[in-house]
């Protein structure tokens, strides 16, 4: 496994934020190693400035709003939302190379995305794809953690779920999801894990979630659709339906669906922002079913988190260590593959360098 420092494309958006996490006041956050001051202008729009003044490097994030500009509060420079120094203390002149790195930035689903990379291929049309988060036909909400781990273990995780029979037995995991047999599929920007569970007994999770909604108690067939987006973006389509009702023929209407909403910001080499929402596309208009879900979530991400940071210990305990895949980490491999592709195309050499080990077969 290659856990080298840097190993993220800057070239592309990351959620830097929750769109309700910005406001009038100064927010600090670090993105693939850079730190960023974000705040919400008088107009409502986002501004991402470097967070370091230009004068003594103090974080600009230590000072305060004035209107829509910056104030250090150090010396009291003032930086507007382009990153220009508007104002030096006892001076009436302005050195013209006063200013700071200005970051591009949209909202989009719900997420503050900021583009790390070279500010001429910002294009917005590659922010990845989670409406439904914000989709009137969909329910939900979400939360960010930051986990302790290089941010390709967390999508590792999200790949493979098959560790929900280990990691997660009280809740969604259930033995049918470690044997169940899956499809693998990739392209330029996006790999696939399909698996369906037919005839199973539901998990905890999803027997209350079709017994509140649908009155049904009873063997289910279950989905997990998995849609990796290039470098780290990841959202599940999850459910059940009665057996036998259509599902896997494509009519879900007697079941219930979820979208779990991934999207991973590498913070430091060895940190990350894990950015997540649950929506549903049943029970709209219940908001306490929407908070009950939110914290059951979390409760479920709390232990992946506990089990990635103790992996990234281990791998930093035993930096020489080879790591082999099996069968199950088909999705992973495909994922890091294509971020690997992203990496090595920044640095002038497509193609190079792959982190991917081939699948050791038995014999």
């Amino acid at each position: 496994m290659n856990t080298a420092p840097n190993h993220f494309p800057l070239n592309a958006w990351y959620a830097a934020a929750y769109d309700v996490e910005v406001g009038r006041s100064l927010l600090a956050r670090t993105v693939c190693n850079q730190k960023l001051v974000l705040y919400r202008q008088t107009d409502g729009r986002v501004a991402a400035l470097e967070d370091a003044c230009w004068h003594r490097l103090l974080p600009l994030s230590m000072g305060r709003l004035d209107g829509d500009e910056v104030v250090c509060g150090y010396h009291g420079l003032v930086f507007n939302a382009e990153g220009r120094c508007t104002h030096m203390p006892s001076q009436e002149s302005i050195n013209p190379a006063a200013c700071v790195r200005r970051f591009p930035l949209a909202e989009k689903h719900r997420f503050v995305w900021v583009w790390p990379g070279d500010p001429a291929l910002a294009d917005e049309a590659l922010i990845p794809d989670l409406h439904w988060n914000h989709d009137p036909a969909w329910a939900g909400d979400g939360k960010m953690i930051r986990v302790k781990c290089d941010y390709r273990l967390v999508i590792d995780n999200l790949m493979d779920l098959t560790h929900e029979t280990f990691v997660h037995g009280s809740s969604i995991g259930n033995r049918a999801v470690a044997e169940a047999p899956f499809v693998a599929t990739h392209g330029e920007r996006m790999a696939t894990v399909t698996r369906w569970m037919e005839g199973i007994e539901a998990p905890p999770f999803w027997a209350g979630q079709i017994r509140q909604a649908r009155g049904y108690s009873g063997p289910v067939d279950r989905w997990q659709i998995i849609r990796f987006e290039a470098p780290c973006t990841v959202a599940i389509d999850v459910g059940v339906a009665p057996a036998g009702s259509g599902a896997p023929q494509g009519d879900r209407s007697q079941g219930v669906n979820g979208m779990v909403l991934n999207t991973i910001t590498p913070e430091t080499d060895n940190t990350c922002l894990y950015f997540w929402a649950f929506a549903r596309n049943y029970s709209l208009n219940e908001q306490r079913l929407t908070h009950q879900l939110r914290e059951g979530v979390a409760g479920i991400f709390r232990e992946d988190e506990l089990v990635l940071e103790a992996q990234q210990k281990a791998i930093e305990e035993h930096p020489d260590h080879k790591f082999y895949n099996l069968n199950i980490d088909a999705g992973a491999m495909w994922a890091r593959r294509l971020i690997d592709r992203q990496v090595d195309a920044e640095r002038g050499a497509p193609g190079a360098g792959s982190s991917v080990i081939p699948i050791r077969r038995a014999g």
